[in-house]
């Protein structure tokens, strides 16, 4: 498994340098103020001000520090070096108050302490963990009693298509370890990058469950026949700004949301 994990580091570490400099995370516009997060988590999640926030798997944090801009006091976490490398670096730049740690979000107890009033994790992240079970329990380990735990992600209906969205090739649960050759990355589908990375698909019943087995109460559970993110191939963008897959306008889901809340 740590193989897997190491992989992944390397994969996100490459993406990393091509992200940060690309029109997908438009990171010039962001400095000036505009927000990375969706209209979805804004609305949902709602008032962060004067709250802990810790944010899983955060990549390079510009979600983050956008919950810091909103008023919230955040810690970013991210397996990739070169994502928190450039993290702090945004935060120094924009004179932002945030911390950021460098870990597999599994041993992130090891690594941090503290327990924080809202965690929060977002688009394409439990793709990346083979198992949800420990990933629920540091989820429970770092909320407040009263705190809320709450995710935006691509419904698993998605990662069930091919990567040209045309035919279904991948089972809806978890049937192990998906291996995949990749060249570019969902952010510059031409950039000079080829690598491996592994992933496992996670069903709706098996992310909830993990949560509700740590004694979190669900909240409320949402689904959306659209992705915020021009990040699949064959996507038409709909008059609402958001993109659907071609062919399959509104006919499957493609994001869903969750909230849950420890006692």
């Amino acid at each position: 498994m740590q193989n897997f994990i190491d992989a992944n580091r390397h994969a996100w570490n490459l993406r990393t340098e091509v992200h940060k400099n690309s029109e997908f995370y438009n990171v010039a516009a962001w400095k000036q103020g505009k927000t990375s997060l969706g209209e979805i988590e804004l609305r949902e999640l709602g008032d962060v001000r004067g709250k802990s926030l810790l944010h899983l798997q955060c990549h390079f944090g510009q979600d983050t520090l956008s919950w810091a801009r909103q008023g919230a006091q955040v810690t970013g976490c991210d397996l990739s070096e070169n994502a928190i490398d450039y993290a702090r670096q945004l935060a120094r730049e924009t004179g932002l108050d945030a911390r950021f740690v460098c870990c597999n979000v599994y041993d992130l107890p090891q690594h941090l302490e503290g327990q924080f009033d809202i965690v929060f994790t977002s688009y394409g992240v439990v793709g990346w963990l083979p198992d949800l079970e420990p990933w629920a329990a540091v989820i429970a380990h770092f909320l407040k009693n009263g705190g809320v735990f709450y995710m935006a992600e691509f419904h698993p209906v998605v990662w069930m298509l091919d990567e040209k969205m045309e035919f279904i090739k991948y089972a809806y649960h978890n049937a192990g370890v998906i291996e995949t050759e990749q060249t570019g990355t969902y952010a510059d589908r031409y950039a000079d990058l080829n690598y491996k990375e592994y992933g496992w698909n996670h069903s709706l019943s098996e992310v909830i469950n993990a949560l509700l087995r740590q004694g979190l109460q669900l909240e409320f559970l949402n689904e959306y026949p659209y992705s915020p993110y021009d990040c699949f191939d064959k996507t038409v963008q709909g008059p609402d700004g958001n993109y659907r897959i071609q062919g399959l306008e509104d006919k499957i889901p493609m994001v869903y949301s969750l909230r849950a809340r420890k006692p």
